[in-house]
């Protein structure tokens, strides 16, 4: 019913209340301890009721510590105040140090790039990972070729690394680039040819796509998207007229599938150890496979 003019009465607002977190999600649920509104994903069961994350933070009153309550990502991460921090430490990373490339010239690539083994002539010596360089498998993760190379990247590592970063919580989503980098490494290492210079976070941002799709399946979410975005990549990679190092694309993807899986579809009480043990087998892959490669080229 319309309000009468001068009755004194407030009009009703046509919404419930929202989610003091998520504002414009609406719900009838609210924290025991402040009484704010909080919806089904921030919500921490307690003794009576729920408590929203910051009450939980501060001691939830049921007998365990904050951190036993405090809640979780479906990886088992820490929810955190800003669930992209890390995809921006990561592209401003990319940025600076694409800056440094362009202030300093192709000798400071030349240092970091990813390359077997080869006479560098700026360098004026043998260099590469079989010269015991191997943190040319890290370093070059982060290096660029070109505006295009670089925006491509940071652009895919933005739409895909943020909402990753934020399903699996930082600790995880940092593995899992971390790891998905140095595979792509490793397999260009292994197949590349021993002069031909690598670089790119092509490998990590493929770990990724891996990964999300993986999130996807367990989220029982529409895949369409990006199975769609991830062949227009693969085409991409296989196409001669781009000069990509497609080995890295494939390690970074298949590093990422692997990880992304122990992440979300290891069991609640054995979660730890299966998502620990996954990364550790990964590393180990890495350093068998650039061991073997070293003694080949040595």
């Amino acid at each position: 019913m319309d309000q009468a003019p001068g009755s004194g009465q407030q009009p009703q607002d046509a919404h419930g209340p929202s989610c003091y977190r998520h504002p414009g999600r609406e719900t009838g649920i609210r924290c025991t301890r402040c009484e704010r509104p909080i919806c089904t994903e921030c919500m921490v069961s307690a003794s009576v009721g729920f408590q929203c994350p910051e009450c939980v933070r501060s001691g939830s009153g049921t007998g365990h510590a904050p951190s036993a309550t405090r809640p979780r990502t479906i990886a088992g991460g820490t929810i955190t105040a800003d669930p992209r921090l890390l995809t921006k430490l990561l592209i401003a990373i990319n940025l600076a140090v694409f800056l440094l490339q362009l202030s300093l010239g192709d000798r400071f690539t030349d240092q970091f790039d990813l390359i077997g083994r080869a006479f560098v002539p700026l360098l004026g010596d043998v260099e590469g990972v079989a010269e015991g360089q191997y943190y040319r498998l890290l370093t070059s993760m982060f290096l660029h070729g070109s505006y295009i190379h670089i925006a491509f990247n940071m652009l895919s590592l933005w739409w895909i690394g943020g909402p990753l970063e934020a399903a699996l919580g930082r600790a995880r989503y940092l593995t899992l680039y971390v790891l998905s980098g140095l595979a792509g490494s490793a397999l260009t290492y292994l197949l590349a040819d021993a002069n031909q210079p690598s670089l790119g976070a092509s490998g990590a941002v493929f770990g990724l796509f891996g990964a999300t799709a993986v999130l996807m399946r367990r989220m029982n979410y529409d895949m369409r998207p990006v199975i769609a975005l991830l062949v227009i990549n693969l085409i991409f990679t296989f196409n001669p007229a781009f000069n990509i190092a497609w080995q890295a694309h494939i390690g970074g993807l298949v590093g990422g599938v692997v990880v992304g899986y122990a992440m979300v579809h290891a069991p609640a009480e054995r979660r730890a150890l299966v998502q620990y043990g996954t990364c550790a087998l990964i590393l180990i892959a890495v350093m068998v496979t650039v061991v073997a490669r070293t003694a080949a080229l040595t």
